[in-house]
């Protein structure tokens, strides 16, 4: 496999030109963080992007930051902390799971998997803050979309195409993201020993108030040991409060009102919350291992212990809810593959998407959930716009896709 590293927008043009001329096909890459997340890609050439880096504007003010896409986030967040700025919503780190090591990878490979956080409840995910690129399509031809201003409506919304495509369309080359100001503090509130079930009725009454709430998890007590504040193996429900302390403290109080039937909570500190906040979206309180597989399921927050009593877990198996239940993560020794956790989500309206497989087992084959026929119709006549001779990630979301 040859590798191929441009070294500007024009180069990356007759690099993407040069590959179909030659009727062949690239992997695109940028730090290599989340190579290993979809289907595995076969291809004869790599495309290497990390040369196409630098913050090219950034106007605090304006609340807009544009980059090239091979800028690693790291760089891109320590700008932002300067300016008491920062990403809405929290883009995940999968290194952790992925390759073992943190690694937050760059904007374009953020953008191209339209990652988030625990935050996204309430700022959304990536595809909501994503103003505008400039890239190079499967046809060799280079395009912008959007903007570098928030309020934009001219043109197509090509970026809600782009966002979570997996460099199956295009190649960026050049993004530009909507930041905002930072909150000046965050605590967490906490309630302990809550079921499953009495977990998702707090965090849902909890964000149906008036308190606030950015984020809303749980943690069984099999995992809550690899939260550091706690030291008693408990579980525990997290409701995140950010703002000015004042307004902090009063949501935490009305918080304890509203949730009274469970006992006393308690208010923990802002180093605390942020490192527990961290490990939860990085999903760090997971016991990484060849023999266990990684899932994320999204589903309506209600049916999410429903779902979890359905598997009838081992003692092995591991799992979290964020998103107030919406997304469960799920640490699974084998006993269950994809078949079976699609089957029991049929009529509960979620999905489940495979993140880290299990050596030997067929489940690699489809990460994402099957597409119905008339989605996969639309999402192939898609595909052939953009990339006819599918020369970009070949079958990295689905085998012809």
């Amino acid at each position: 496999m040859s590798h191929i590293k441009p070294e500007n927008a024009d180069q990356l043009e007759e690099a993407i030109k040069w590959v179909l001329s030659e009727e062949e096909s690239v992997e695109i890459i940028g730090s290599g963080s989340k190579q290993r997340l979809g289907r595995s890609v076969e291809t004869s050439h790599q495309l290497d992007l990390s040369a196409l880096t630098g913050i090219t504007l950034y106007e605090p003010e304006e609340l807009v930051l544009s980059a090239r896409a091979g800028t690693p986030l790291v760089e891109i967040q320590e700008e932002l902390i300067k300016n008491k700025q920062y990403m809405a919503f929290e883009p995940m780190d999968y290194g952790s799971l992925l390759k073992g090591e943190p690694d937050p990878g760059t904007l374009g490979g953020m953008v191209s998997c339209n990652l988030s956080g625990s935050r996204r409840l309430k700022a959304g995910a990536a595809r909501d803050h994503f103003l505008g690129f400039s890239g190079v399509s499967g046809r060799g031809e280079t395009f912008k979309s959007g903007g570098r201003v928030v309020k934009n409506v001219t043109g197509y919304d090509l970026m809600k195409l782009m966002a979570g495509s997996y460099g199956t369309l295009a190649v960026m080359s050049d993004i530009t993201i909507k930041v905002l100001p930072a909150p000046p503090e965050e605590k967490s509130y906490v309630l302990y020993g809550l079921t499953d079930e009495q977990a998702n009725w707090a965090m849902s009454a909890a964000l149906n108030s008036s308190c606030e709430v950015s984020s809303a998890a749980h943690i069984p007590q099999s995992i809550s040991s690899k939260i550091s504040f706690e030291a008693k193996p408990r579980a525990i429900t997290v409701l995140r409060l950010e703002g000015h302390g004042p307004s902090v403290t009063y949501r935490a109080d009305k918080l304890s009102s509203l949730l009274a039937d469970f006992d006393t909570g308690s208010l923990i500190a802002e180093r605390e919350s942020k490192s527990l906040w961290q490990k939860l979206r990085d999903a760090e309180v997971f016991t990484i291992s060849p023999e266990r597989s990684v899932w994320r399921v999204s589903l309506p927050p209600a049916q999410g212990s429903i779902f979890v009593d359905s598997l009838k877990l081992s003692d092995q198996a591991e799992y979290y809810y964020d998103w107030a239940g919406g997304l469960i993560w799920l640490s699974l020794t084998g006993d269950h593959n994809a078949s079976v956790l699609r089957d029991r989500l049929k009529s509960m309206g979620g999905h489940a998407t495979l993140v880290r497989s299990v050596e030997g087992t067929d489940d690699a084959g489809c990460p994402q959930d099957p597409l119905a026929p008339g989605e996969h119709a639309l999402m192939k006549r898609i595909k052939d716009n953009f990339d006819p001779k599918a020369i970009l990630n070949p079958g990295r979301l689905y085998a012809d896709l």
